[in-house]
């Protein structure tokens, strides 16, 4: 599968935990649903210019939601935690 780098890393997933998990060189990403570990690790290494020691992946399954009669659910994601190699940060997502 062919993807562009920009396609593979759609966007920050920016929470408490992950904010914790920065301070470690952790960072954490929602990626496209098809991306595999080494496309993930080769987007971010390309994207962000550090170098990356490993990639976990996990399917967050959509949750069921009510709206008014209807029960509806939101989209199946897919999220990517980057562990970065020691020394080395991506600024993007400092101070936010």
């Amino acid at each position: 599968m062919k993807i562009d780098a920009h396609q593979i890393i759609l966007a920050p997933h920016i929470t408490e935990k992950s904010m914790r998990l920065m301070e470690e060189g952790k960072y954490t990403f929602w990626v496209h649903p098809k991306a595999n570990k080494p496309m993930i690790k080769k987007a971010v290494e390309e994207l962000f210019g550090v170098k990356v020691l490993w990639v976990n992946t996990m399917n967050m399954k959509g949750k069921t939601k009510r709206r008014g009669p209807w029960w509806t659910y939101t989209g199946t994601r897919k999220k990517a935690i980057v562990q970065l190699a020691p020394g080395q940060r991506i600024d993007i997502m400092e101070g936010r």
